[in-house]
């Protein structure tokens, strides 16, 4: 036995050849799929929803269906789309009650107040100089004796 590179199977243009016609055939079959749904679609739609019988209508009956069509298709299409629009409290009880006008909105005479602490922020220094102070025992004892 050899212990050289493995022979191929096939060519290289015998391999090409065969993927070539393995797509074909997948393009092929998935053209057919696709009229298959189609048809099955429309035999669906033909079975749960008949078509409509209108040859006993008049010529007005069925332009009067039309239009009725189109009017619930414009009713349907004509709603804006609504923003929001922020109001102050005053512009909102207001708007509530314009006519009175006896009341006033001071809706923060009911709220808690809140006092603010500050944070008390450690100050930062620089490191070089205390290094000569911490350096050798006393600084370590210094470290000790703080953390008490």
């Amino acid at each position: 036995m050899s212990e050289g590179p493995k022979k191929p199977k096939y060519s290289a243009t015998r391999r090409l050849l065969l993927k070539t016609k393995l797509l074909k055939k997948a393009g092929i079959m998935l053209v057919a799929e696709v009229a298959d749904k189609k048809r099955e679609r429309e035999s669906a739609l033909n079975e749960r929803a008949p078509p409509l019988k209108l040859s006993g209508l008049s010529v007005q009956e069925l332009q009067i269906k039309s239009l009725t069509q189109k009017i619930d298709e414009i009713k349907g299409s004509k709603k804006p789309t609504l923003k929001r629009v922020k109001k102050s409290a005053a512009d909102a009880l207001s708007g509530a009650v314009a006519d009175t006008g006896k009341m006033k909105a001071d809706f923060t005479s009911g709220l808690k107040k809140v006092k603010k602490e500050e944070e008390k922020k450690e100050e930062v220094t620089d490191w070089r100089k205390n290094v000569d102070a911490m350096s050798g025992m006393e600084g370590r004892k210094k470290l000790f004796d703080a953390g008490k």
